[in-house]
């Protein structure tokens, strides 16, 4: 088989088709579309600055490196941590990568080059590729594939070696790849091992791999697997309950994703990516119908999936606890890996729309302002005086590193390639999906992008340089944003939200478009059937979700005994505070104290609801975004309010 053949896809991104892919749409490659200043940045250089250094170091004091030199034989000892570790080291390698794409430095190149050694060392003669299965399993290979993650590893280190490669030009790590790559194809799939990993997302890797080298053998392994899956093998093989490994039904006839959540949106991304490349509308059907079955009862207002501890699973339909949601930070991020893939392939609205909300709610809140200390799950609502159950438990607070550390490089490697998710490009010309201050070049015509969002809804779009010949300029306009305006050269243009705005013209250097979304406060409820939170109203503005912070309240009250109305509310004044945070928009909120709970017994007779009371006290108590709580103390906090 080929190992280094010329890539497919010239697109440096994450997720890059091919150009025979059936798409709608192709990212614009990381250095073509590039965010520049504002919010995403400031996140960015936060990575940069902080977090790969200190991934870095994790690794070593962690014994994620420790254990491929064990398994290479350059280093003696015990192997530590979950039977994954390997992954860890390789989302931290993509990250570097693409933050190496950012803007090359010399340090994170020998970082790059140090790790590939260490990785390469520890490969066996024939590919594979597991430092912990190697030592502690003392050479057993795929006996326990349920729990092994061998093909999970496997997959992380195929989507590292492409960004490597993409980046950086150098072969090294993809030479590992391409030899464990090779080593799967000759053992799984009809007539070999037919069996298939409790851990889906070799298929992205194998999919992104067969882009980059061109090799057709690694995209059929990619589609045997997205097959295999759902017919019980799971159960018939090793006596596994089939549910919480998504081999209960098959990706084809599944209405919802089920099971444990980052393994559920990791194999939907990764049967995407299948469905693109293979031209198979049949499998892109399928996945639509389980990504509206997913929004429409089994995903957080914050954009967050996995509502079960138990198992880190989605719950039922509308089991939506905003206090015992998990909503782990590494499922928002597969959950931004398949809406990104559907938007590719289909050009809808939708897609984007989840991905913005999903980024600023679901994603950012795993990360601390700093970009040292994360958060593995990503609760609603924390009650007064909670209690921290394990490390991962919000009520500890944010922790610099886990045991299981799978959400900490997941978050570097996502914001280091956050650039790629910025803007797209077809047949038809440029499409914006999200608003950050920056450039993109695509099409032969360069877009200068100005705008203070989140924090304002005014988005600046100039064309410097229009390339030659008519064509489109589209902006998404989020579903949320009923009443923006834009003008184009200063004349009024119809605007639709939940669509693009959609501008075709020949255009001429320094034409001006602008988009103005509105920036009042949004009240939302939930659908009733989300019993954990009837009767509550959550806050918006622009794309964010709001909270109640108990650091933020005066003393003697309690954020648990907090009570709106809806129209106090609706004209609730916002002002931007750039002390606060490291600038953050608040929201003063008018709000009720609820009579103490000591006051009252805990059942009583129901009545009537009160008419509000003339006399009644209100206080004002500012709301900071969902993302940035728990930088301050660590208190009491809350998304969904009680009416009053």
């Amino acid at each position: 088989m080929t190992t280094t053949a010329s890539p497919t896809s010239a697109a440096v991104a994450p997720a890059a088709p091919t150009s025979a892919a059936a798409v709608a749409l192709r990212p614009v490659p990381t250095g073509a579309s590039r965010i520049t200043a504002g919010f995403w940045h400031e996140r960015q250089e936060a990575n940069r600055r902080q977090a790969i250094r200190t991934g870095y170091e994790k690794l070593q004091t962690a014994g994620n490196l420790q254990n491929l030199r064990i398994a290479a034989g350059t280093a003696t000892g015990e192997v530590r941590g979950p039977i994954f570790m390997d992954s860890d080291v390789y989302k931290w390698l993509e990250a570097a990568g693409w933050e190496y794409g950012r803007g090359a430095d010399a340090e994170v190149l020998g970082w790059i080059r140090e790790v590939t050694e260490v990785v390469a060392a520890a490969q066996a003669e024939d590919g594979y590729l597991d430092s912990v299965q190697q030592v502690r399993g003392r050479g057993e290979r795929y006996v326990d594939l349920p729990w092994s993650h061998e093909h999970y590893c496997a997959g992380h280190l195929f989507q590292a070696a492409v960004a490597v490669h993409r980046t950086t030009g150098e072969t090294g790590l993809l030479d590992v790849a391409v030899k464990l790559a090779d080593h799967l194809v000759a053992t799984f799939g009809p007539g070999r091992i037919e069996e298939v990993d409790g851990h889906p997302v070799v298929e992205m890797g194998l999919v992104e791999l067969y882009r980059e080298t061109g090799t057709r053998e690694y995209l059929d392994l990619a589609r045997w697997f997205v097959d295999a899956r759902g017919h019980g093998i799971i159960e018939t093989k090793h006596g596994k309950q089939p549910t919480y490994f998504s081999d209960r039904v098959p990706v084809r006839e599944a209405t919802s994703p089920e099971g444990h959540a980052v393994r559920a949106v990791y194999l939907t991304a990764g049967a995407a990516d299948v469905a693109a490349e293979t031209a198979d509308g049949e499998l892109l059907t399928a996945l639509a119908r389980q990504w509206e079955g997913m929004l429409a009862s089994k995903t957080y207002v914050t954009g967050g999936i996995g509502s079960r501890w138990d198992w880190e699973q989605f719950g039922d339909h509308h089991e939506l606890s905003p206090d015992r949601a998990y909503a782990e930070t590494c499922a928002a991020i597969g959950s931004v890996q398949w809406s990104w893939r559907m938007l590719l392939a289909t050009g809808e609205a939708r897609y984007a729309d989840l991905v913005e909300r999903t980024l600023y709610n679901a994603f950012l809140p795993g990360v601390s302002l700093a970009g040292t200390e994360y958060f593995y799950v990503n609760p609603l609502q924390l009650r007064h005086g909670a209690h921290a159950e394990e490390e991962r438990s919000a009520a500890h607070g944010r922790r610099a590193w886990f045991d299981c550390a799978c959400c900490p490089p997941n978050i570097m490697r996502t914001l280091s390639s956050l650039d790629a998710y910025v803007a797209t490009s077809s047949a038809a010309g440029v499409q914006l999906h999200q608003f950050a201050t920056g450039t993109v070049q695509a099409g032969g015509a360069r877009l200068r992008v100005a705008t203070d969002y989140p924090w304002d809804g005014a988005v600046r779009v100039e064309v410097a340089d229009p390339g030659t010949g008519a064509w489109e300029l589209a902006l998404r306009v989020p579903a949320w944003a009923e009443g923006a305006t834009a003008t184009v050269a200063g004349e009024a243009v119809e605007v639709r939200a939940g669509e693009y705005l959609r501008l075709h013209r020949t255009w001429s250097a320094g034409d001006v478009v602008e988009l103005t979304l509105p920036m009042g406060v949004r009240v939302v409820e939930a659908d009733p059937r989300v019993d954990a939170v009837r009767g509550c109203v959550a806050v918006e503005r622009g794309p964010l979700v709001y909270a109640l912070e108990q650091t933020d309240l005066p003393e003697g009250l309690v954020a648990d005994d907090v009570r709106v109305r809806v129209a106090e509310l609706r004209g609730a004044p916002a002002e931007h505070r750039p002390e606060l945070l490291e600038g953050v928009t608040v929201l003063q909120l008018p709000v009720h104290a609820a009579v103490h709970a000591d006051e009252v017994p805990l059942y009583r007779p129901a009545g009537d609801e009160p008419a509000p009371q003339a006399a009644e006290e209100v206080l004002t108590v500012p709301a900071v975004p969902y993302y940035a709580w728990a930088n301050r103390d660590l208190g009491a906090m809350r998304v969904w309010l009680p009416r009053a």
